[in-house]
């Protein structure tokens, strides 16, 4: 049975992907950069916006950007980033009444996530307010990006479940191998920012196609 489910934000519960290449376009125009598409950059995102920063750089460029260039060109992402969080960002259909259902079930929910922690902190309590997540985990010095497993433990420790308990929910072959990491099952979603068929060949134990769909599978 079913009693804690740990949820991927970005590309799962939230669509940030324009506010993110936005943020990231920003610094590269201050640059003088080629910027990027909101496509290419759903392939970019999900390691954490350094990596993020030093992809989006490396592909402008056409080699691997020094150092100094992605702190910099980092902490102009951030500025930009934190002051347009939200402009169009939104949830995904259903999935704030998901939340709320699962929520009146009894089930504890938690969000692990690669992003920075203030950036996840800020959305979660903007776009569900109303959800009491024992844990809202971003990337932070103290804690290693996903797919590492200190992040399952470190929820799972905070809700007071066992690993047979629990359920992770993401939207990338990243998010499946924190679970397996973990030792949680997986559910992957296909609204993301990966194919399906990426999920699929990531050893995902389940697909939902709808927040109808993943409140069943939970």
């Amino acid at each position: 049975m079913t009693k804690l489910a740990i949820f991927d934000l970005d590309g799962t519960l939230i669509d940030t992907i324009e506010d993110l290449g936005t943020a990231v376009n920003y610094a590269l125009g201050l640059r003088g950069l080629t910027l990027h598409t909101m496509a290419e950059y759903r392939d970019m995102v999900g390691h954490g916006i350094r990596n993020l920063v030093k992809d989006a750089l490396g592909s402008s460029l056409g080699q691997q950007p020094e150092d100094a260039l992605v702190d910099a060109a980092l902490a102009d992402f951030v500025d930009y980033y934190v002051a347009h969080i939200d402009v169009h960002t939104r949830p995904y259909p259903g999935i704030p009444q998901l939340l709320a259902r699962l929520q009146e079930k009894g089930l504890k929910l938690a969000v692990a996530s690669n992003k920075f922690q203030e950036g996840a902190e800020k959305l979660v309590k903007e776009f569900f307010p109303d959800i009491s997540f024992v844990a809202v985990l971003g990337n932070s010095p103290e804690l290693p990006l996903k797919p590492d497993a200190a992040v399952v433990q470190l929820v799972l420790d905070k809700a007071g479940v066992s690993r047979e308990e629990a359920v992770f929910v993401g939207d990338s072959a990243t998010d499946m191998k924190t679970a397996a990491n973990g030792g949680v099952r997986s559910i992957g979603v296909s609204w993301g920012f990966r194919p399906r068929t990426d999920l699929e060949q990531s050893g995902a134990m389940d697909i939902a196609d709808s927040a109808e769909q993943l409140f069943e599978k939970i």
